[in-house]
């Protein structure tokens, strides 16, 4: 099983790289809001409840693909040093199965960010929708960070777009299209 995480700050492009490689290379996309919007259903977002939960679903999630051999593509906003022991959890249980982690991080300039954050797309995902809220989390947590532990293939969302990204991302860890089990 191969994990294909893409990390990065709000806005950069997470989901829409994801999208677009998971049809280029026909793995499974686990995005971030997926897990977050199960868990909200129940509790509010920033809880200790939420987050507990949202940290659960997402490592079972990933190990039982793992388990299973399900290629899967998982995005996430990492912060540095504050998500460390969630990513180095994910590539214990993955590598426990067999399976390897291939990083990505998409970075992007924060003028560029800023001006995509406002989309409606995101906010009818319930992801951050506001310059305010993307400043405020940037102010929070240092989220243009490489995980500092694992190599990571670092791409620039703001100068190329989501179909070359998800080709570079192939390209560079050797994914090729295969059969889903």
């Amino acid at each position: 099983m191969k994990l294909v995480f893409i990390y990065g700050p709000p806005a950069c492009g997470k989901l829409t790289v994801a999208t677009e490689l998971a049809k280029l290379i026909d793995f499974r996309l686990f995005h971030n809001h997926v897990s977050i919007q199960f868990v909200q259903s129940l509790f509010e977002f920033g809880t200790r409840p939420f987050w507990r939960l949202t940290d659960k679903c997402r490592t079972e999630m990933i190990e039982e693909a793992a388990k299973e051999g399900v290629n899967t593509i998982f995005t996430f906003v990492y912060g540095k040093t504050t998500d460390d022991p969630f990513v180095r959890r994910i590539i214990r249980k993955v590598n426990s199965h067999g399976g390897k982690v291939c990083f990505v991080r998409l970075q992007c300039d924060r003028d560029e960010l800023e001006r995509r954050v406002s989309s409606k797309a995101r906010k009818s995902l319930g992801k951050i929708a506001t310059k305010r809220l993307l400043n405020n989390v940037f102010k929070r947590f240092d989220l243009d960070s490489e995980v500092p532990f694992q190599p990571s293939l670092t791409v620039d969302t703001g100068t190329q777009s989501p179909r070359k990204a998800a080709k570079t991302i192939a390209q560079y860890y050797g994914l090729r299209a295969v059969k889903r089990r």
